[in-house]
């Protein structure tokens, strides 16, 4: 493992999100500090699910945060705050659109580019931390039968990246704006994660509770980090109660 100050690069790791909280765990992190490493052999998805990667091709990130005060209201405030900092980056680096699909990660066009999972700790009712985990496709081709709708920066620009290059770049994108986020800012998190929220104004299909194909419109995100959807009625899901159904192959 090398050592930068707060940026730490892993040859290998199971887990950057793992290997952060076993830091923490072990009082040994400090706030801003970073793992990366291109060779992640298990890495976390939502909802449990694994996030595939090519050793070598792309980032796998992971920050320790020390939430800022201003976030304590509302940890979904948090997520959706880091969301917005990696679409703007990701959005300068291919000079495409990118928009946040419900709840963390970002699409360009129909294609899924970047995942987010982000961790909290807690002691007692106090938020300690949170661990903000990135995982990038930078320069894969080539990807699984169970990711038909992932795509790369390589793929979407025609050009190879340098993955640390690009991590560090990030890195220190994030931990700037966690410095200098203030209330204004704050308060304008929910309106302009919504101003990027995938489909927004369309009509999608989702699975409710495993078992419901649902076809309604997607209204927004509200404070809560409740999906709002309408159809018949006006619907709100929290994160895990409902599905995508992007094709007729694959469930999201």
């Amino acid at each position: 493992m090398e050592q930068n100050l707060l940026f730490n690069i892993l040859d290998q790791v199971d887990s950057t999100n793992n290997y952060a909280m076993a830091k923490i765990h072990e009082e040994l992190a400090l706030h801003g500090m970073a793992w990366f490493s291109t060779n992640q052999t298990a890495g976390k998805g939502q909802r449990g699910k694994i996030w595939e990667t090519n050793p070598g091709d792309n980032i796998a990130l992971s920050i320790a945060i020390k939430p800022n005060r201003l976030f304590f209201e509302s940890a979904f405030r948090f997520n959706a705050f880091i969301a917005l900092i990696c679409r703007e980056f990701i959005e300068n680096t291919v000079g495409q659109n990118v928009s946040i699909k419900w709840p963390n990660d970002l699409w360009i066009g129909d294609r899924k580019a970047v995942g987010l999972l982000i961790e909290n700790k807690y002691r007692g009712n106090s938020w300690n931390w949170s661990v903000a985990g990135i995982g990038i496709n930078v320069n894969q081709l080539v990807f699984s039968a169970h990711a038909k709708q992932a795509t790369s920066i390589r793929q979407i620009t025609g050009k190879i990246f340098d993955p640390e290059i690009l991590a560090r770049q990030l890195h220190q994108k994030i931990l700037s704006a966690i410095e200098n986020v203030n209330s204004t800012q704050l308060n304008d998190i929910i309106i302009e994660y919504n101003r990027f929220l995938y489909k927004k104004g369309e009509q999608v299909l989702l699975i409710h509770d495993n078992i419901v194909q649902l076809k309604t419109t997607i209204v927004a995100v509200n404070e809560l980090g409740q999906l709002v959807t309408k159809d018949t009625i006006e619907r709100s899901f929290n994160f895990g109660e409902v599905s995508w159904i992007i094709d007729a192959a694959r469930n999201e």
